[in-house]
């Protein structure tokens, strides 16, 4: 949510600009602040995977390693989508200025918040291959002997 705050709230200055300077380019110009509102939804994806992903049984319960890998795929498509946004944010906000004042920025303005953009994505990517490996790691667990027991945290 941070992330669509940040792009957000510096694209939309630059979208409150060009409403003042050309306000018939006004529904091209928020495209920086749709695409910041996208970030949003990765995390939301990533939520929702994780916590399907969130199972225990009886006998064992939640792996520590599968908690640590969740953790650290929620850490990663979060500072992926913090960094995407800011950028979106930033190029945005000056983009969305010079197209106020030139016509033919848009396609470079469109290209440069695809770019910011990809930063979520990347994130997005990892979080579920992490979520991948926190699946295995708990498969792996399920599979130890009693004598061998994988460290957990039992059910509530």
């Amino acid at each position: 949510i941070n992330a669509e705050y940040m792009g957000t709230a510096k694209a939309g200055i630059g979208v409150a600009n060009l409403a003042v300077v050309s306000p018939a380019k006004i529904m091209r110009g928020i495209v920086p602040v749709v695409m910041a509102g996208i970030l949003g939804i990765y995390g939301l994806i990533v939520a929702v995977i994780i916590s399907s992903g969130i199972r225990g049984n009886e006998s064992f319960g939640y792996s520590i390693f599968a908690g640590f890998v969740h953790f650290g795929a929620g850490l990663a498509a979060g500072f992926a989508s913090l960094a995407a946004g800011i950028a979106i944010g930033i190029v945005g906000d000056s983009s969305v200025r010079a197209y106020g004042k030139q016509d033919k920025i848009f396609v470079a303005m469109i290209l440069m918040l695809i770019f910011a953009e990809a930063l979520g994505l990347y994130g997005l990517i990892i979080a579920l291959l992490m979520n991948g490996v926190a699946n295995q790691g708990s498969r792996h667990c399920d599979s130890y002997s009693k004598t061998q027991p994988c460290p957990v945290v039992k059910n509530a």
